[in-house]
């Protein structure tokens, strides 16, 4: 599995880690979901083939 580094501020990482503490899940795997929900959200309002195409491939990395 690829690892990505991202940024963000330190009250929003603590943010993230309290709500994966709450659900007893990794932060990892909260972020993971966030984005499918994103990239299905998206995706919804603007059908496409390739980006169907690209949000399997990018849903697939995230599993």
């Amino acid at each position: 599995m690829a690892r990505v580094l991202i940024s963000m501020k330190d009250d929003f990482l603590r943010r993230i880690d309290e709500v994966a503490e709450q659900e007893q899940r990794s932060r990892s795997e909260l972020i993971r979901e966030a984005l499918r929900f994103y990239i299905r959200r998206s995706n919804l309002s603007t059908p496409n083939p390739r980006i169907d195409s690209d949000v399997k491939a990018l849903e697939a990395f995230l599993d």
